[in-house]
């Protein structure tokens, strides 16, 4: 079974940065595209950065240019460097993997908040 596990969350200033990891424990399983997603109080979850094995990432239009999507294969761990924070990065974060024997794992979720 897959156990995602996130870190790197916390409390920062608006300018300020950030950087999430997120990684699966046991190492057994090898996975396909891996990314993030982030949920706002009263929002919907919404997608915010996806890589797949190769490298090739994409990036929702509001964090271009902002966030940094990578991984490290060996490890089965996903990371996300964010910086220049906005008030509007404020949400839980959560990292999925897609296995390649097929489904998708998520992780439990870490909190960023943004705010001075």
């Amino acid at each position: 079974q897959v156990q995602l596990v996130e870190s790197g969350g916390g409390l920062v200033q608006p300018g300020g940065s950030l950087r999430l990891s997120c990684a699966d424990s046991k190492t057994i399983f090898t996975f396909n595209a891996m990314g993030w997603y982030r949920q706002a109080p009263g929002k919907e979850r919404e997608l915010v950065a996806t890589i797949t094995s190769g490298g090739s990432t994409n990036y929702a239009d509001f964090v271009k240019g902002r966030f940094i999507i990578s991984r490290d294969n060996a490890k089965n761990t996903v990371y996300l460097q964010m910086n220049s924070l906005k008030p509007e990065d404020t949400a839980v974060y959560y990292c999925y993997a897609v296995l390649t024997i097929g489904g998708r794992s998520w992780g439990q979720g870490t909190q960023v908040t943004v705010s001075s």
